[in-house]
């Protein structure tokens, strides 16, 4: 006699319920419904054995996303001299499994709990997406399948493409079960990762000037963002002779460069904002998600890219929005090549930050700007931070940037600024590349 469990269910006839116990069973380990036993394993059967397998088979192809017929076995069983029908199903390879007029929420997605049909809970529904998904945010199915894209065809429809249900398909907004993708959320009007502003009086976050937060289609936060800055760039004005020359506080491509960074690298599968800060003296980009594993910061300088949203990427570059990966810091090194005071970079494990700084700040106030952002400018500050580098290296007989940033507690950034400049003075030679680069004293 049958009895149900978690991969058992009896029904005495056909009922609706069985769409979302054949859900539950594909969720999870599989099992089997069998229709014409009743709840104490007696066998009363079914009147129409070929009617009740059409109508099962219909329901579930009908009723149920992603398509899960691959994994159902429906078919007809004499038990007693009764017809039985035996609705067999597999766990799916494309999880979660919901009742289409529900969507991918708890109404919608089903388990088994014991011989029980529950819903799922939000965190049983992300597990199972990122199971199916693997480890890329961007690739993985979005929990929101009711998504709307105006904001992002005007935008590809202005630079001359067309945004169909194909192109979603080869830009993998559409995965290949049919379903949007995360990256797809990113640039629908439902997405839900902001960029937040603020203007701050001086050079700490102590005063707020202004400030907002923009939501929407990634591209629309892009454009609102560089808008928003740009309000604040302001243009010096300086006079040689009768000609007047005009300067922006920080250079448009610098801002462009720091901005698109900020969007496109970020690591999606946090909450978090991006925050972008603008004080008297800088702007700052800071956005979740550090340096992609296996990369270094020296990497990063020296313009070499790995992606971590690959396909987001690609769809910024059929746009035009970057022209290649990989040159974007170099191109906001560059837009500083004239000037004294140079843009910086910080990384930690789950941030990355790029300060701009205002060009015009530096020449309003001088040693005193120059001071603020760039403190290895000290004589006797460098002096006493190279001395401990000279020592560590005839001490270790070698140096590496994180020795560096150890001894002297300084940042990434300012480690790797302390040892190029030592090797521009001829005091320190480097060799070996990435993860085997190491200093040496000149002389060794």
């Amino acid at each position: 006699m049958l009895i149900e469990g978690k991969m058992v269910e009896l029904k005495r006839e056909y009922v609706d319920d069985i769409k979302k116990t054949a859900a539950a069973f594909a969720n999870c380990d599989g099992g089997t419904v069998y229709i014409g036993i009743d709840d104490d394993g007696s066998v009363c059967g079914v009147p129409d054995a070929d009617a009740t397998m059409l109508r099962v088979t219909n329901a579930l192809r009908d009723a149920i996303r992603p398509d899960m017929m691959m994994f159902v076995d429906c078919r007809y069983t004499d038990m007693d001299g009764k017809a039985v029908i035996t609705v067999s199903v597999q766990r799916g390879t494309a999880r979660p499994y919901y009742l289409r007029d529900k969507g991918i929420r708890p109404e919608g997605v089903y388990v088994r709990q014991g011989a029980s049909t529950v819903p799922a809970s939000d965190a049983a529904i992300l597990n199972m997406i990122r199971e199916t998904s693997g480890d890329s945010y961007e690739a993985a199915r979005s929990v929101n399948q009711q998504l709307t894209f105006e904001y992002c065809s005007t935008f590809f429809k202005k630079r001359g493409l067309v945004l169909g249900s194909q192109q979603m398909r080869t830009l993998h907004m559409i995965g290949e079960d049919g379903m949007f993708t995360n990256l797809a959320f990113l640039l629908s009007e439902q997405c839900t990762h902001t960029v937040k502003l603020a203007v701050f009086e001086g050079s700490k976050k102590s005063v707020f000037k202004d400030r907002t937060e923009l939501s929407g289609s990634l591209l629309e936060q892009l454009e609102s963002a560089f808008i928003y800055i740009d309000r604040y760039n302001r243009t010096r004005a300086e006079f040689q002779g009768l000609d007047r020359l005009d300067s922006r506080d920080y250079p448009v491509v610098a801002v462009r460069e720091a901005l698109l960074n900020a969007i496109v690298h970020r690591d999606y599968s946090f909450s978090g904002s991006t925050l972008i800060s603008i004080f008297d003296d800088r702007v700052e980009f800071v956005s979740i998600g550090g340096l992609v594993k296996g990369m270094s910061l020296d990497d990063i300088m020296l313009g070499v890219s790995a992606l971590r949203n690959q396909n987001l990427a690609n769809i910024f570059y059929r746009l035009k929005l970057i022209e290649a990966y990989g040159t974007g810091i170099l191109k906001i090194n560059e837009s500083y090549s004239d000037s004294a005071i140079k843009p910086s970079i910080e990384a930690t494990s789950n941030a990355f930050k790029i300060i701009l700084p205002n060009l015009n700040y530096t020449k309003e106030n001088g040693n005193k700007a120059e001071e603020v952002r760039r403190p290895l400018t000290s004589s006797s500050k460098k002096e006493e931070r190279f001395e401990t580098v000279v020592s560590l290296c005839k001490k270790n007989g070698y140096v590496i940037r994180k020795d560096i940033e150890q001894t002297l507690h300084i940042s990434q950034a300012t480690a790797i600024l302390l040892l190029r400049e030592m090797v521009a003075d001829g005091l320190l030679t480097k060799k070996g590349t990435a993860k085997t680069l190491r200093y040496y004293l000149a002389d060794f």
